[in-house]
């Protein structure tokens, strides 16, 4: 019907005395049908009537160009207006959004002020856009300052481009505020204070206002929904999350990537790869986050079928160069860590080698194989190529790192900016706190203008490994004051600090409170730190006992616990109890078979001993000869 229309209002405008009024109705439905062919040929007309010095139909001209995103015509014809109203102004802030174009629209809107055009309601929200996308607050105050000076500070698509641009620069009080004072709130205005709550890590606060927000009786959107499962799922309440998604009459791709993520970060790869199989087969076809996510689940529980899969599939469904682009790092970890030499290699090639994201890939894998010299040497190669690295590399390769190149790294970081980058951080923490500085560690800790779950989680696990369990408890409390929610990592840190230090009593009362003070479930690697606690005190019959009301069977670590500790307290009973069930668990594991054998050797129970060893040598095992490992100057 529109093209119906078109070619009857340029049939018009053949007319010998064609009208202005004619052509402008042309143009705007060939902007509206974003229609260049019709826009060029109704402005060839505008030149053979010699109607160029109408400013009104040179402006609509302008306008219909942006509208049909030919930034070069549009730019051409703008900078010969002579005095552009506020209408060219507009169309130009627009086209520079859609195009991605921050910066020059805000250096647009700094010509239209000194020119003198005043801005309306349809301006704002372009100019406030950008500023959200540059995060820069303090332009965005002067634009709000603006915007109530021109009467514009009631207006609805202001006030929600306002809550969107303070949310996104980090200022959540003016951004709450602003949102309070509404007297009028549509559905965007919700959904802006939702994703900047989510994007910033305030995730009870995101589903405080979904509360709210249907007690008001806002229905959500799909983008609502996505948001707030989004913020479950960051605080690894994802059984919740898959609640809400179950209630999505229709998700979409971002809706299953949301999910698949939030089970893939919590350590529940199995779900997440379950999830993936509901996606494809209800006609949803995923994308490459969608397919790195998967892969990396497969990495987590090493099946390698289902990830060749679905590299099949997303080589399929994508082009190859971005499909490899996005992908080939978590196909990298997964071949690698399943030994598939070859195929990581040819997953390499196919890779960009010019790229710091190919060489990120290659750092990491190496990191993921312990084979750090190989990391380091990558890293060496990377940097002789000149390739500039960026915060990933520099927090990949921390961890491979020793005490000496870890500080030459430390020196690199502050000498560029990556200084501001959480992650890089967190990497150097981590760092110095696996070297026994954790002196150096806490003072980087501290300096933190920006802690994140992780920060606190890395150097609460430092000062747990080097036997400072009243310093982590602390911290637990620190971080838990300070708003951020202590995860499983955090816990499982914590108790096991209490473990290394023989604090036992408060190792239990943190155990005990799980649920009660945190409202946490506790999970299988929680109660073997208190089996671990028990055991290495010697307190190893409260460990049985503890292990027999646990609400799933203990699996291979709770056991090895239990018989390493066995021979520390000389308990034949405890350890032969372990060692039965780690038989079944490890049939091939002689390490057992050896550990019982000694401690009923050191009980005098010579004949159980023997027996032992010939259930050794009768399944065919030899106990492998240790060895240690020293670094001499390289």
């Amino acid at each position: 019907m529109l093209a119906w229309r078109l070619k009857r209002a340029f049939s018009t405008s053949n007319a010998p005395n064609v009208s202005s009024m004619e052509l402008n109705r042309t143009l705007q439905m060939g902007g509206k049908a974003k229609d260049l062919k019709c826009v060029r040929r109704t402005h060839q007309k505008i030149i053979m009537h010699q109607l160029g010095f109408d400013s009104f139909l040179m402006t609509k001209l302008v306008q219909s160009y942006a509208d049909c995103d030919h930034f070069l015509y549009a730019q051409k014809l703008f900078d010969k207006l002579p005095r552009p109203n506020v209408f060219a102004w507009t169309a130009m802030l627009a086209l520079c959004n859609r195009r991605g174009l921050p910066r020059e629209c805000l250096q647009m809107y700094g010509r239209m002020r000194v020119e003198g055009v005043v801005p309306d309601k349809y301006v704002f929200p372009k100019v406030l856009r950008s500023c959200a996308q540059l995060l820069w607050l303090e332009l965005g105050m002067v634009l709000h300052k603006d915007a109530i000076c021109c009467g514009g500070e009631f207006n609805l698509q202001v006030c929600n481009a306002l809550i969107d641009m303070y949310s996104k620069c980090g200022d959540f009080g003016r951004a709450r505020k602003l949102f309070d004072q509404m007297g009028v709130r549509d559905l965007l205005t919700w959904n802006s204070l939702l994703s900047g709550y989510v994007s910033n890590g305030f995730h009870e606060k995101v589903v405080e206002l979904f509360d709210a927000m249907k007690l008001e009786g806002v229905q959500p959107d799909l983008i609502s929904w996505n948001t707030v499962i989004d913020a479950y799922c960051r605080m690894e309440r994802c059984d919740q999350a898959l609640g809400l998604f179950e209630n999505i009459s229709e998700p979409n791709i971002i809706s299953w990537t949301t999910i698949i993520s939030g089970y893939s970060r919590i350590g529940k790869p199995e779900m997440a790869l379950s999830l993936f199989s509901n996606m494809v087969q209800s006609g949803v076809t995923p994308d490459l986050d969608s397919l790195s996510t998967a892969l990396a689940s497969c990495r987590a529980v090493n099946v390698l079928t289902t990830g060749r899969e679905i590299h099949a599939f997303g080589m399929k469904v994508n082009a190859i160069p971005p499909f490899y682009k996005s992908c080939g790092a978590a196909l990298l970890a997964m071949y690698g860590a399943s030994k598939r030499l070859q195929d990581a290699v040819n997953v390499y090639r196919l890779m960009d080698e010019l790229d710091v994201v190919t060489w990120n890939a290659m750092i990491h894998g190496y990191v993921d194989l312990g084979s750090e010299q190989m990391a380091l040497t990558c890293f060496g190669k990377m940097q002789n190529l000149g390739i500039e690295c960026d915060e990933t590399t520099l927090a990949t390769v921390l961890p491979a790192c020793d005490l000496k190149c870890g500080a030459q790294i430390h020196a690199y970081v502050c000498r560029r900016s990556f200084s501001m980058t959480v992650a890089v951080w967190n990497a150097l923490i981590h760092m110095y706190s696996k070297c026994g500085c954790v002196g150096s560690a806490y003072s980087l800790f501290n300096g933190l203008s920006v802690k994140d779950t992780i920060s606190w989680n890395t150097i609460i696990n430092g000062f747990g490994m080097h036997g400072h369990g009243h310093t982590a408890i602390q911290l637990l409390k620190e971080m838990n004051q300070s708003g951020l929610r202590p995860n499983s990592v955090t816990f499982t840190s914590v108790l096991s600090a209490c473990s290394h230090s023989g604090l036992v009593d408060e190792g239990l009362e943190l155990f005990h409170s799980l649920t009660k003070d945190f409202s946490f479930v506790p999970q299988r690697e929680h109660y073997a730190c208190i089996v671990d606690l028990l055991a290495r005190c010697g307190r190893l019959e409260e460990a049985v006992n503890f292990v027999q009301t646990m609400p799933f069977e203990p699996d291979k670590c709770i056991w090895g616990s239990m018989l390493a500790a066995s021979s520390g307290y000389q308990n034949a009973h405890v350890a032969t109890l372990a060692a039965e069930h780690l038989f079944v668990l490890e049939p091939k594991h002689a390490g057992h078979y050896v550990t019982l054998s000694n401690i009923l050797v050191r009980d005098g129970k010579w004949e159980e001993a023997a027996q032992v060893r010939r259930r050794m040598e009768d399944r065919g095992l030899v106990k492998p000869s240790g060895y240690s490992w020293v670094n001499a100057e390289n």
